[in-house]
Protein backbone atom coordinates (compact mmCIF):
# COMPACT_ATOMS: atom_id res chain seq x y z
CA UNK A 1 0.00 0.00 0.00
CA UNK A 2 2.42 2.20 1.15
CA UNK A 3 5.64 2.26 -1.45
CA UNK A 4 8.88 2.92 -0.37
CA UNK A 5 11.22 5.36 -1.67
CA UNK A 6 12.29 5.28 -5.55
CA UNK A 7 15.00 7.55 -6.60
CA UNK A 8 14.09 10.09 -9.13
CA UNK A 9 13.76 13.92 -10.52
CA UNK A 10 11.08 16.17 -10.53
CA UNK A 11 9.31 19.17 -7.79
CA UNK A 12 8.91 16.84 -4.87
CA UNK A 13 12.21 15.26 -4.95
CA UNK A 14 13.55 18.84 -4.89
CA UNK A 15 11.44 20.41 -1.93
CA UNK A 16 12.98 19.68 1.41
CA UNK A 17 11.77 16.72 3.20
CA UNK A 18 10.33 19.44 6.14
CA UNK A 19 8.37 21.32 3.45
CA UNK A 20 7.23 18.70 1.79
CA UNK A 21 5.71 17.09 4.83
CA UNK A 22 3.92 20.08 6.20
CA UNK A 23 2.72 20.52 2.46
CA UNK A 24 1.16 17.08 2.51
CA UNK A 25 0.34 17.27 6.13
CA UNK A 26 -1.67 20.46 5.14
CA UNK A 27 -3.16 19.23 2.11
CA UNK A 28 -4.65 16.23 3.91
CA UNK A 29 -6.14 18.34 6.71
CA UNK A 30 -7.49 20.68 4.20
CA UNK A 31 -9.30 17.72 2.17
CA UNK A 32 -10.46 16.06 5.74
CA UNK A 33 -12.26 19.31 6.40
CA UNK A 34 -14.36 19.64 3.33
CA UNK A 35 -18.27 18.63 3.61
CA UNK A 36 -19.18 14.95 2.72
CA UNK A 37 -20.59 15.62 -1.10
CA UNK A 38 -20.23 14.71 -4.73
CA UNK A 39 -18.82 18.04 -5.29
CA UNK A 40 -15.97 17.60 -2.73
CA UNK A 41 -15.28 13.82 -3.82
CA UNK A 42 -14.63 15.23 -7.07
CA UNK A 43 -12.04 18.19 -5.29
CA UNK A 44 -10.30 15.26 -3.48
CA UNK A 45 -9.92 13.41 -6.97
CA UNK A 46 -8.75 16.36 -8.51
CA UNK A 47 -6.05 17.19 -5.66
CA UNK A 48 -4.09 13.86 -6.01
CA UNK A 49 -3.96 14.21 -9.82
CA UNK A 50 -2.69 17.85 -9.29
CA UNK A 51 -0.21 16.29 -6.99
CA UNK A 52 0.83 13.33 -9.06
CA UNK A 53 0.61 15.00 -12.38
CA UNK A 54 3.96 16.52 -12.23
CA UNK A 55 7.70 15.88 -13.67
CA UNK A 56 8.92 12.87 -12.51
CA UNK A 57 5.74 11.01 -11.08
CA UNK A 58 2.84 11.09 -13.20
CA UNK A 59 -0.45 9.46 -13.15
CA UNK A 60 0.29 5.95 -13.71
CA UNK A 61 2.07 5.80 -10.32
CA UNK A 62 -1.67 7.37 -8.89
CA UNK A 63 -3.21 4.85 -10.25
CA UNK A 64 -0.65 1.99 -8.52
CA UNK A 65 -0.88 3.96 -5.58
CA UNK A 66 -4.63 3.50 -5.65
CA UNK A 67 -4.73 0.32 -6.35
CA UNK A 68 -2.50 -1.14 -3.91
CA UNK A 69 -5.03 0.55 -1.77
CA UNK A 70 -7.97 -0.77 -3.38
CA UNK A 71 -9.44 -3.19 -0.24
CA UNK A 72 -8.91 -0.58 1.99
CA UNK A 73 -11.17 1.55 0.42
CA UNK A 74 -13.84 -0.84 -0.89
CA UNK A 75 -13.84 -1.70 3.37
CA UNK A 76 -14.01 1.79 3.92
CA UNK A 77 -17.35 2.32 1.35
CA UNK A 78 -18.84 -0.68 1.86
CA UNK A 79 -19.01 0.05 5.76
CA UNK A 80 -19.90 3.62 5.06
CA UNK A 81 -22.88 2.66 2.62
CA UNK A 82 -24.16 0.42 5.69
CA UNK A 83 -24.74 3.74 7.97
CA UNK A 84 -24.62 6.68 5.54
CA UNK A 85 -26.41 8.07 2.38
CA UNK A 86 -24.05 7.26 -1.04
CA UNK A 87 -23.06 10.94 -1.39
CA UNK A 88 -21.50 11.02 2.28
CA UNK A 89 -20.13 6.95 1.73
CA UNK A 90 -18.33 7.85 -1.41
CA UNK A 91 -17.07 11.37 0.42
CA UNK A 92 -15.50 9.58 3.39
CA UNK A 93 -13.94 6.82 1.14
CA UNK A 94 -12.65 9.64 -0.88
CA UNK A 95 -11.06 11.12 2.28
CA UNK A 96 -9.40 7.95 2.70
CA UNK A 97 -8.16 7.48 -0.78
CA UNK A 98 -6.76 10.99 -0.71
CA UNK A 99 -4.75 10.24 2.62
CA UNK A 100 -3.67 7.19 1.49
CA UNK A 101 -2.27 8.43 -2.42
CA UNK A 102 -0.80 11.69 -0.36
CA UNK A 103 1.16 9.51 2.30
CA UNK A 104 2.53 7.36 -0.86
CA UNK A 105 3.42 9.91 -2.50
CA UNK A 106 5.29 11.25 0.40
CA UNK A 107 7.13 8.01 1.09
CA UNK A 108 7.68 7.38 -2.77
CA UNK A 109 9.63 10.34 -2.97
CA UNK A 110 11.29 10.94 -0.08
CA UNK A 111 14.50 8.39 1.54
CA UNK A 112 13.53 6.81 4.76
CA UNK A 113 16.21 8.04 6.79
CA UNK A 114 15.38 11.89 5.73
CA UNK A 115 12.11 11.59 6.64
CA UNK A 116 12.24 10.03 10.18
CA UNK A 117 15.44 12.81 10.51
CA UNK A 118 12.29 15.01 9.85
CA UNK A 119 9.90 13.04 12.30
CA UNK A 120 12.58 13.03 15.15
CA UNK A 121 13.79 16.59 14.88
CA UNK A 122 9.75 17.54 15.01
CA UNK A 123 8.86 15.85 17.97
CA UNK A 124 12.10 17.11 20.09
CA UNK A 125 9.81 19.49 21.78
CA UNK A 126 7.35 17.14 22.75
CA UNK A 127 10.12 15.45 24.71
CA UNK A 128 10.01 17.83 27.45
CA UNK A 129 5.67 16.04 27.55
CA UNK A 130 7.63 12.80 28.33
CA UNK A 131 7.54 11.96 24.58
CA UNK A 132 10.73 9.85 23.35
CA UNK A 133 11.50 11.48 19.54
CA UNK A 134 13.58 8.44 18.97
CA UNK A 135 11.26 5.69 19.72
CA UNK A 136 8.43 7.99 17.96
CA UNK A 137 10.91 7.99 14.57
CA UNK A 138 11.60 4.24 15.53
CA UNK A 139 7.59 3.61 15.88
CA UNK A 140 7.27 5.34 12.43
CA UNK A 141 10.40 3.67 10.62
CA UNK A 142 9.21 -0.06 11.49
CA UNK A 143 5.48 1.17 10.33
CA UNK A 144 7.10 2.04 6.75
CA UNK A 145 8.93 -1.32 6.51
CA UNK A 146 6.31 -3.58 7.69
CA UNK A 147 3.08 -2.90 5.51
CA UNK A 148 5.08 -3.68 2.33
CA UNK A 149 6.14 -6.83 3.93
CA UNK A 150 2.47 -7.26 4.77
CA UNK A 151 1.63 -6.90 0.69
CA UNK A 152 4.41 -9.19 0.03
CA UNK A 153 3.49 -12.03 2.23
CA UNK A 154 -0.40 -11.49 1.55
CA UNK A 155 0.89 -12.00 -2.57
CA UNK A 156 2.95 -14.51 -1.74
CA UNK A 157 0.22 -16.39 -0.15
CA UNK A 158 -2.16 -15.55 -2.71
CA UNK A 159 -0.22 -17.32 -5.42
CA UNK A 160 0.46 -20.40 -3.42
CA UNK A 161 -3.33 -20.67 -2.59
CA UNK A 162 -3.84 -20.47 -6.89
CA UNK A 163 -1.00 -22.84 -7.88
CA UNK A 164 -2.32 -25.35 -5.50
CA UNK A 165 -5.79 -24.78 -7.22
CA UNK A 166 -7.36 -22.77 -4.28
CA UNK A 167 -9.13 -20.69 -5.87
CA UNK A 168 -9.01 -17.37 -4.35
CA UNK A 169 -11.70 -18.39 -1.38
CA UNK A 170 -11.02 -16.26 1.79
CA UNK A 171 -11.82 -18.94 4.09
CA UNK A 172 -8.46 -20.69 2.82
CA UNK A 173 -6.31 -16.78 2.58
CA UNK A 174 -7.01 -16.15 5.94
CA UNK A 175 -5.18 -18.47 7.99
CA UNK A 176 -1.73 -18.99 6.53
CA UNK A 177 -1.71 -15.42 6.23
CA UNK A 178 -1.92 -14.51 9.70
CA UNK A 179 0.13 -17.34 10.48
CA UNK A 180 2.92 -15.46 8.29
CA UNK A 181 2.01 -12.24 10.20
CA UNK A 182 2.70 -13.55 13.68
CA UNK A 183 6.28 -15.14 12.43
CA UNK A 184 7.01 -11.49 11.01
CA UNK A 185 6.14 -10.15 13.95
CA UNK A 186 8.08 -12.60 16.28
CA UNK A 187 11.23 -11.91 14.41
CA UNK A 188 10.66 -8.55 13.92
CA UNK A 189 10.55 -8.25 18.03
CA UNK A 190 13.63 -10.39 18.39
CA UNK A 191 15.33 -8.35 16.42
CA UNK A 192 13.84 -4.79 18.45
CA UNK A 193 14.83 -6.96 21.95
CA UNK A 194 18.38 -8.15 20.65
CA UNK A 195 19.01 -4.24 19.77
CA UNK A 196 18.06 -3.01 23.69
CA UNK A 197 14.57 -1.83 21.92
CA UNK A 198 11.70 -2.77 24.67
Amino acid sequence: MVTLYRPGEGPWYRLPTGWKTALLLVVVLAVCLLPPTWWAAGAMAAVCVACYAVPGIGLRELVRQAWAARWIVAVTLAGQLIFLDPEHAVANAARVTTAITLAGLLTLTTPATELLDTVERAMRPLARLGLDPQRAALTLSVTLSTLPVLARLARDVREAQLARGGGRSLRHFAMPFLVMVLKHADELGDALAVRGVR
